[in-house]
């Protein structure tokens, strides 16, 4: 064999030595928890429905409910909806999952001018354990005369949807093998100073951004039929134009909250941070706190 024939002979070696030695993290089912949905008898029930139905798929490996919730309880996790990142990478990493499913199930009575029925409901919210990122939330609700048909046809309904469920997180599993590092917390060729606090030594050469105007952003039908109160948290990349180059939400909370905050900070305008008089980039963190509607 010549010297360029081997030569060439190698290089085509490397890239399938590589694929190899990917193949058995692309035949690994992604390893998910589902963790418990409150203390009511629907809570349990809906759990269980979920657990039954992602292990009809056969695509998951689904952890051990009690060993679950030890490890959940082990760190002090009480069945927040309102998570930080940070928060949602530590319940995962105790855990020991690529995701987690948490939420909160009820049956209750409703009694309306129209007359009484009964509603059962499961809020779902399935987060990616390594960014810790809320990766899809639902809210099937199901009302009936009685608490059992209202229940019965929550249950009907959440094995119907199972199957979209177990599809985005075998999407997002792909997704995660296949994806780069991630960068999402800095930006090519420009540097973007964090926020000095108030009392830190360079708060005194340090003119924060200002925004135009503070816009409100809109508390979402989703999250009214909800009744949610929760906070988001949202990192905003602003650059020397006043421009928002980048939102990242950094304290999720669902029921349409995040994508609202998403949207009214991409339509604000700020005048720009200054340090020692000139402009510079700045990443600040920006929190909405949303309570229920007075009319609710």
């Amino acid at each position: 064999m010549g010297m360029r024939t081997l030569a060439l002979y190698r290089l085509l070696l490397v890239p399938i030595t590589i694929a190899l030695l990917w193949l058995p993290n692309l035949a690994a089912k992604p390893r998910v928890a589902i963790l418990d949905f409150g203390e009511t008898a629907t809570g349990k029930r809906v759990a269980d429905e979920l657990h039954g139905s992602f292990m009809a798929t056969g695509l998951f490996t689904l952890l051990d409910r009690a060993l679950v919730r030890s490890a959940a309880k082990g760190i002090g996790y009480a069945g927040s909806l309102n998570m930080s990142l940070d928060e949602a990478r530590d319940l995962g990493a105790a855990i020991g999952c690529d995701f987690f499913i948490i939420g909160d199930a009820q049956t209750l009575r409703r009694s309306p001018s129209s007359g009484t029925y009964f509603e059962s409901y499961a809020s779902i919210f399935i987060v990616n354990a390594q960014t810790g990122e809320l990766l899809f939330w639902d809210r099937p609700d199901l009302q009936a005369s009685t608490p059992s048909e209202a229940e019965k046809g929550l249950l009907k309904e959440l094995d119907r949807r199972a199957a979209h469920y177990a599809s985005l997180i075998e999407r997002a599993h792909a997704a995660k093998l296949m994806r780069a590092p991630d960068r999402s917390d800095s930006d090519e060729g420009e540097d973007f100073l964090v926020l000095p606090d108030e009392d830190a030594p360079d708060a005194r050469h340090f003119s924060p951004p200002q925004p135009y105007r503070r816009l409100q952003p809109n508390y979402p039908e989703e999250a009214a039929r909800a009744e949610a109160e929760a906070t988001v948290d949202a990192l905003v990349w602003i650059g020397t134009d006043g421009e928002v180059k980048k939102v990242k939400i950094v304290r999720w909370a669902g029921f349409g909250l995040d994508e609202a905050v998403s949207e009214i900070i991409r339509k604000m305008h700020f005048r720009p941070a200054l340090r020692d008089g000139a402009p510079v980039n700045v990443r600040v963190l920006l929190r909405y706190n949303f309570r229920r509607r007075p009319n609710d």
